[in-house]
């Protein structure tokens, strides 16, 4: 059990950002003012070392939030066992306030051998794939004791086979396993983006992720990503690479009022910019979650 309390009223308002390499001594050293950090789990597996060490360090200042890359939750042909017991020994050494993964597929044979894709790749919204990452979040859950939080892809492609929609397929899931959604707000505006483009979707992308949080229980929500993306000619990515853009700025303030004071985190995963601006963009986010109303009540 984490040694940190939870917090209600405005005191419940938690920012953190994605820590990543270039800021380890600078944040080490300056211990700048936030609720949490949070870091990929693959980074620090290795028994000891320098990231290692370096992460124990900061849990000694901060709560951790591990966000992991690699367990393949909607992988039919299962989990990575060796991969689930490095992640659950390091559970046990920083005690994290958060676990969290992507309901995605990555693992599958090639030619009779296991391999890993290496890529958060999507899966169809239908009851197979259901099955699958319900099994295999249970998994997880039941290996590491504490409930887990499965995020939202942003995904380039339509699969065949799905008979719902994400939102329907992901409430099914929290429902059945008792895990928690991140939702990542970058990726829903992503999506939106692409579909218009494709001619998929028609009206104000905003609102369409306005309603896509309006079909998700708030009480399912754990924790919110923020991240910047990139608008090229006929297709948007999920770049990780920018600041936090207006429009996910409106649908964040939207995810506020509909899930509470939901723990958030800036990502930055390219273009790294200086310390400063990533604490300006978890300084923006507490502010706008400040001025955003409470919770609503959802029926369902």
């Amino acid at each position: 059990m984490s040694r940190f309390p939870q917090l209600t009223g405005p005191e419940a308002v938690t920012t953190g950002i994605g820590w990543r390499h270039p800021h380890y001594a600078e944040l080490l050293a300056s211990r700048p003012p936030l609720d949490f950090l949070e870091v990929h789990s693959e980074n620090f597996f290795a028994a000891g070392g320098a990231a290692l060490a370096v992460l124990q360090q900061a849990r000694a200042i901060y709560p951790v939030s591990l966000h992991g890359v690699g367990l393949a939750l909607g992988s039919a042909a299962g989990l990575d066992l060796w991969h689930l017991d490095q992640l659950a020994r390091l559970v046990d050494r920083i005690e994290p306030v958060r676990v969290s993964d992507h309901a995605c597929f990555a693992r599958g044979a090639v030619n009779g051998r296991l391999v890993h894709a290496g890529d958060l790749l999507p899966i169809p919204f239908n009851d197979e794939s259901l099955d699958v990452l319900c099994s295999n979040v249970q998994q997880v859950q039941e290996r590491l004791k504490r409930p887990l939080m499965v995020e939202n892809l942003s995904a380039y492609l339509t699969l065949a086979g799905s008979d719902r929609s994400e939102t329907e397929f992901l409430t099914a899931l929290t429902r059945r396993t008792g895990c928690q959604l991140l939702v990542d707000v970058n990726n829903i505006y992503v999506n939106a983006l692409n579909a218009r483009m494709a001619g998929d979707q028609a009206g104000d992308p905003a609102s369409v992720c306005q309603a896509w949080l309006d079909q998700i229980p708030p009480n399912a929500v754990g924790e919110i990503h923020l991240a910047g993306h990139c608008v090229m000619d006929d297709i948007v990515i999920d770049d990780h690479g920018s600041r936090v853009a207006p429009e996910v700025w409106r649908i964040y303030a939207h995810a506020i009022n509909r899930f509470g004071a939901v723990p958030s985190l800036i990502e930055w995963d390219t273009a790294v910019p200086p310390l400063s601006v990533l604490l300006d963009e978890a300084q923006q986010a507490r502010a706008l979650a400040l001025s955003c109303g409470g919770q609503e009540e959802w029926v369902g």
